[in-house]
């Protein structure tokens, strides 16, 4: 029998551990052998002393079998999904199932909670009443065939032994190990069945990876470790120096959806990037044969009014109200207390900290600092203006959603000191980096 303790040890010694000792673990982790302290300290030493790339295939491959995997035979669509590695206001996953259905993929989409200063999709789809994100899999296999699109947390099938790490990892200051994250995301991803892949892995000061170099290798790790293990996949490295949406937070996020599917964003670069997400998906599949026609595909969908009636019945379907659609304000939870940010000067928006941003939203309850923490999903900042835009002294630059006055004075101060005003524009960096395929 392997100890957790040795195999912990062989880690922390900087060894090269065997798929007999990464098996070993991982059932420990499902089965409950491996305690919360032993997870905790496996994870602290892959972070410090690494995994190969055979390692992480290994720890890939043990926590996709932990549980079961799913099979998406006779649904007539190709099965694809999208995943992003976290940022600050990332809301894309919510608008890009619907507009890829519409298109005619099937995206059985199997999300996760908030780590440490990112929102999680299921944090923000839990503000919509009755929206189940647990369903059994014989209804999460229905809605995906009905309705094209899935939005959903594991279930207790799905990669056991992921789910239990997810949450450890994410109060253990380990969230930014390469090799676990690649474990993490892939290990859901090849349980759903997919067919093929894209990854959106985030670069910048709200991104786990800061830096180009680290992001990239994050990228060639998943795209390696995917396709390695029998699906295809491309990753685009994005720019997550600011928050990506005008919203950051879980009920404000959830609305923003609703308005980017009802008129589209125009011109922002939340909808640059949804819509170049999508055509990569469309060319990956074999729907279309270039970028530009995927693009223009996704386009219609979301302009014809497909991929909101796409949403609305998805939310339905999983247990949400049938007209949310129609009125999202009446159901989403509101914060009682609202503020605008006033700028302090005249200038233009010039640098952002989107760290700072996620973690204010985390101080407001809106995020977990321990696995048992509830979230708040009312509070979280709306209305944020983009890098380079124009502003004026007094000029509000964001609105704050709080519990009270006095949440919402800390949330205020720390928009402040989170964004650098300029006397003259800035150059802003393209919201799609690089594509790594």
């Amino acid at each position: 029998m392997l100890l957790p303790q040795e195999i912990i040890r062989r880690k922390r010694d900087g060894h090269s551990l065997s798929e007999r000792e990464i098996g070993a673990f991982v059932a420990g982790l499902t089965g409950g052998s491996v305690s919360e302290a032993q997870a905790a300290a496996f994870a602290m030493a892959v972070l410090f002393r690494d995994m190969s790339r055979n390692e992480t295939i290994l720890l890939t491959l043990a926590m996709r079998d932990s549980g079961s995997v799913l099979k998406w035979d006779g649904i007539g669509r190709p099965v694809a999904d999208k995943h992003s590695t976290g940022g600050v206001g990332d809301n894309v996953s919510l608008m890009l199932a619907p507009i890829a259905a519409a298109c005619g993929l099937a995206v059985p989409m199997i999300s996760g909670r908030g780590l440490g200063h990112t929102g999680g999709t299921l944090d923000k789809l839990q503000s919509i009443p009755g929206y189940d994100i647990a369903p059994d899999p014989l209804r999460f296999a229905q809605v995906v065939g009905d309705v094209g699109c899935a939005i959903v947390g594991q279930t207790a099938d799905l990669a056991p032994a992921d789910r239990r790490l997810y949450a450890i990892r994410d109060v253990t200051a380990t969230v930014e190990s390469v090799p676990l994250i690649t474990a993490s995301i892939l290990s859901k991803k090849l349980a759903a069945g997919l067919q093929t892949l894209l990854m959106d892995v985030k670069v910048g000061t709200g991104a786990f990876m800061q830096d180009i170099n680290e992001a990239r290798i994050l990228a060639r790790s998943l795209v390696e470790v995917a396709t390695g293990a029998g699906v295809p996949t491309v990753a685009l490295i994005t720019d997550m120096n600011e928050p990506l949406a005008d919203a950051a937070g879980n009920a404000v996020e959830v609305m923003n959806c609703v308005d980017f599917l009802k008129c589209g964003k125009a011109g922002s670069r939340l909808e640059t990037l949804v819509l170049a997400e999508v055509a990569e998906m469309l060319v990956q599949s074999g729907l279309v044969e270039t970028v530009a026609a995927g693009e223009s595909m996704a386009r219609t969908a979301l302009s014809s009014g497909r991929a909101l009636e796409t949403f609305g019945r998805m939310v339905h379907a999983l247990g949400g109200p049938a007209d949310f659609c129609d009125r999202p304000e009446t159901y989403l939870p509101k914060a009682p207390v609202m503020a605008e940010v006033p700028a302090p000067a005249d200038g233009y928006l010039a640098a952002c900290d989107a760290r700072a941003i996620g973690l204010a939203v985390v101080d407001m309850g809106g995020g977990r600092r321990q696995v048992s923490d509830a979230v708040d999903h009312r509070v979280g900042f709306s209305d944020m203006l983009a890098l380079g835009s124009a502003v004026t002294k007094g000029q509000s630059i964001a609105r704050v959603h709080a519990t009270s006055r006095d949440e919402a004075d800390i949330a205020t101060k720390a928009v402040l000191s989170s964004y650098r005003i300029d006397a003259g524009p800035p150059a802003l960096s393209p919201v799609v980096v690089e594509r790594i395929a």
